[in-house]
């Protein structure tokens, strides 16, 4: 079978390039299985449009045009379009409208186009969740300037602006006015390739979590991960911190999303992996239905390098008539896919920002997305992991300082930690370093308190490594319980402060510490079976899995 994928195209800032892995990992997935792929992407700087990734390549513009007359060349006898982001799926459904399909006999492989525009279409979506009986947000769908303006005086503010078929949250936003929300709104009529936005009301302060799943055509559903976001609704979550697994979720509340992730993929149809976003009061057991990518998404590439689960691999393969019983984990060699993956360690994605080249560029976060790209950094707890990340980020900051806020006023800084920025994280520490409590921390900026007493805790290290040559505390001891926690050597040495001797001892001591890391398994499985293919990541501790491979 001749398969046309169709890839992410261009790469701006907002969208990021997480898709172009997924693409690769579809196309190198469908000629195992012996089919014969074409492939269009507008951008030659990707790795899916190496020589040899596809067996006919076409870098040209991804137009509705251009795609026909590709179609019209090739003649494929299939339509792959759930590995190319919000790209694929828009360019799927003009192909469609268009009778383009239809014309040149292509079918659609995988999820179903309807599924697609079920879950893209902002009425259709909501009313198939109140048909299901889902939560979802009091809201109001919008298609004209008119209708628009009907609603002025009718929605609550704050207020949430989402357009249909964009990428990246393009065109949203919050709006806290009448004004803010014509101005918006009009933009994101504009935008949308439907010109349809939804108004919904704000969940501002809300746990945001995500849930990635996948359903074959034999309706058999499947949990690969589950993500929380650092940062509370309101910040789309391309920008926001994530963690994964969920820490501050009970079992209950773990359990209710779940069901709820995997009630609704199998309402809307989907065959391959699917993303869904949940809205969760971290005060009750309420929660509702954000939105559904009906394709693999940029949360689903952190998902695959999480869990060690190829997301979009296997969705190809489902795409083409496998189910998740049938398909092989590739990193075990001994299960299937239908294996949900178990995490015995901690993964923390930081968002990297285009700042540094745009330093008059408004900082502000919100529902539209500004990140180009993310670091993720796996350890075995929350504090190591987000610390390894600061340093894998390639900015200033390598540690918990960060100069701008140290030297801001009491004032300010709250005001820095209400504002979510892209350096908003430093700001906390600082009023954290500064003895706020949590309980004023947590009322000012909605982080939920667990993670603000995670990072008092690495607060706590700090503080005591800079009084360490004062306070006569053990040395080996610190310093092993900083290497524990996540800080590195040169951090270390730059907070224990002192001369002279305490100097030498100190450094001494550092390099006697300062040995490789152990080296810790990333498996699908958390060691219930035995692996064939893991990857590891290093820790500082004292067992390491990985000698028996050596």
């Amino acid at each position: 079978m001749k398969v046309l994928v169709i890839g992410s195209g261009p790469i701006v800032i907002g969208q990021a390039a997480e898709f172009d892995y997924a693409g690769t990992q579809a196309c190198k997935s469908l000629r195992e299985e012996g089919h014969s792929v074409v492939l269009l992407n507008s951008n030659p700087a990707t790795i899916m449009t190496d020589p040899g990734v596809a067996d006919a390549l076409y870098i040209e513009p991804m137009t509705l045009d251009f795609c026909t007359r590709i179609i019209e060349r090739e003649r494929p006898d299939a339509l792959l379009p759930t590995l190319g982001g919000q790209t694929g799926l828009n360019l799927a459904t003009q192909l469609e409208d268009a009778g383009v399909l239809e014309k040149y006999n292509v079918k659609v492989l995988g999820t179903p186009l309807s599924a697609i525009k079920q879950a893209e279409d902002r009425e259709s979506f909501r009313s198939l969740m109140r048909e299901i009986k889902e939560p979802v947000p009091e809201s109001w769908i919008v298609g004209t300037d008119a209708e628009l303006e009907a609603i002025l005086d009718v929605v609550p503010y704050p207020c949430i602006i989402r357009p249909a078929y964009t990428l990246g949250g393009t065109g949203g936003g919050i709006a806290n006015t009448r004004e803010e929300l014509m101005e918006t709104g009009r933009k994101g009529l504009k935008l949308s390739m439907r010109s349809q936005i939804m108004v919904e009301r704000s969940l501002l302060g809300w746990k945001e979590v995500e849930y990635e799943v996948m359903r074959d055509s034999n309706g058999t559903v499947i949990t690969v991960c589950n993500m929380e976001n650092f940062d509370p609704m309101g910040v789309h979550t391309g920008d926001s911190i994530v963690v994964a697994p969920s820490q501050t979720l009970s079992d209950l509340e773990y359990h209710m999303l779940r069901t709820a992730s995997l009630k609704i993929i199998s309402a809307l149809g989907i065959e391959g992996g699917c993303n869904v976003q949940l809205a969760v009061n971290p005060h009750s057991f309420d929660y509702y239905i954000i939105e559904v990518n009906p394709r693999v998404s940029r949360s689903s590439a952190l998902a695959s390098k999480a869990t060690g689960y190829p997301i979009a691999r296997v969705a190809a393969k489902i795409a083409v008539g496998k189910t998740l019983d049938e398909i092989d984990n590739q990193v075990t060699g001994t299960t299937k896919a239908a294996f949900e993956p178990a995490l015995d360690y901690c993964v923390v994605k930081l968002p990297r920002f285009p700042f540094d080249k745009f330093a008059t560029g408004d900082r502000t976060l919100f529902t539209q997305m500004k990140a180009t790209g993310e670091v993720m950094a796996i350890d075995r707890t929350f504090e190591a992991a987000m610390m390894k990340a600061i340093r894998g980020l390639e900015v200033k900051q390598k540690d918990l300082r960060h100069e701008k806020y140290q030297a801001q006023d009491d004032e300010t800084l709250e005001a820095s930690v209400k504002q979510p920025t892209d350096d908003r994280m430093w700001a906390i520490i600082e009023a954290i370093r500064r003895g706020w409590s949590l309980d004023r921390v947590n009322k000012i900026c909605k982080v939920d308190k667990w993670f603000l007493r995670k990072l008092q805790k690495l607060v706590e290290v700090e503080q005591r490594l800079v009084k360490a040559s004062e306070s006569g505390e053990d040395l080996a001891t610190l310093i092993s319980e900083a290497f524990l926690i996540g800080f590195s050597s040169p951090s270390i040495r730059s907070l224990l402060d002192g001369d002279g001797e305490f100097a030498s001892r100190a450094a001494a001591e550092i390099e006697r510490q300062k040995v490789q890391p152990v080296f810790k398994m990333v498996d699908t499985c958390a060691g219930e079976f035995e692996s064939n293919t893991p990857y590891y990541y290093g820790t500082f501790e004292v067992e390491d899995d990985a000698l028996s491979k050596i």
